[in-house]
C-alpha cells in the first residue's frame, strides 16, 4: 500500500510540476518576488497533494523565534527533499543556498535563478565562497531571509556529517543571527527513498544565534543545538 501510495503522488507531484513549470514562463518576465510567489503556490499544491496521497502531514514549533521583522539566516538540517519545498511558506523569501547542479534542470533552473536562489559550485573552494557571499549580500540588501543547509547534503536519521564552512562564512560577513532548525523529516520522506511514510513531520524552530561570536565557537553552539534537537524529534515521533 505504501508503494501503491507513493506511486500516485510521484504522478501527481511530477504532473503538477510539469504543468506549472510550462504555464509559468511567462511570469519569469516579471520581478523576482512575483515568480517566488508563484513558486509558493506550486509548494502549497505539492504539500497538499503529498498530504492527500500519502498521508504525510507536518507541524511547526518554536515559530517565536522566527521574527518575521528582522532578517535572518536559517541554518536547517537536511534529511529529505521535503526540506527543500516547506520553508518558502514560513520564511521571507528566502534566498536558498543550493548546489549549482540544480541550475541545469530543464525549465527548473530558470526558476530557481529568477527567483534569486544563490548556487554554488561545491568544488570551487574559495572562489566559490567568495561568490556566495557576493550574492549573500544581494540578497541581504533585498531585505529577504537566507536558508542555508550546513551540510550541504541529505543526511539520514541518525547520522552526521562535518558542517561546511558556508553557514559560517555568512554569519561573520552579513551581521545576521543564524536560527537553527531542527526536523525529523526523514523518518518520513528519506534519502533517496521511493516510499514516503504517513504521518507528520515536526519542524522545530531553535533560538537564535546572535551575532559576534568567534568562528569556532559559533560552529560548536550550531552544531550541538541543531543536532542534539534533532535527535530528540526523532525519538520523539510516533512509530
Amino acid at each position: 500500500m505504501a508503494a501503491l501510495r507513493s506511486l500516485l503522488f510521484n504522478i501527481a507531484f511530477y504532473g503538477w510540476t510539469a504543468a506549472i513549470l510550462i504555464l509559468g514562463l511567462p511570469i519569469l518576465m516579471f520581478p523576482y518576488w512575483i515568480t517566488y510567489g508563484f513558486g509558493r503556490m506550486w509548494v502549497r499544491i505539492s504539500l497538499w497533494l503529498l498530504k492527500i496521497f500519502v498521508g504525510l502531514d507536518h507541524r511547526v514549533i518554536g515559530l517565536e523565534h522566527r521574527d518575521g521583522e528582522r532578517q535572518a539566516i536559517y541554518a536547517i538540517k537536511h534529511q529529505s527533499a521535503w526540506d527543500t519545498l516547506a520553508f518558502a511558506l514560513y520564511l521571507n523569501r528566502p534566498a536558498y543556498v543550493l548546489k549549482r547542479e540544480l541550475l541545469y534542470l530543464p525549465l527548473f533552473g530558470f526558476y530557481l535563478l529568477r527567483a534569486g536562489m544563490i548556487p554554488v559550485d561545491r568544488q570551487g573552494r574559495a572562489s566559490a565562497l567568495k561568490r556566495m557571499l557576493e550574492a549573500a549580500k544581494q540578497r541581504r540588501q533585498q531585505g529577504r531571509d537566507l536558508l542555508i543547509f550546513p551540510e550541504g547534503t541529505r543526511v539520514r536519521v541518525g547520522e552526521h556529517r562535518p558542517y561546511h564552512p558556508g553557514v559560517a562564512a555568512l554569519y561573520g560577513h552579513l551581521d545576521l543571527p543564524v536560527v537553527p532548525v531542527a526536523l525529523n523529516s526523514g523518518l518520513f520522506w528519506g534519502r533517496r527513498a521511493f516510499n514516503k511514510k504517513p504521518g507528520r513531520i515536526t519542524v522545530e524552530f531553535l533560538p537564535a544565534i546572535e551575532p559576534g561570536l568567534a568562528r569556532k565557537a559559533f560552529m560548536a553552539e550550531l552544531e550541538q543545538r541543531l543536532e542534539s534537537a534533532c535527535r530528540k524529534l526523532a525519538q520523539e515521533a510516533p512509530r
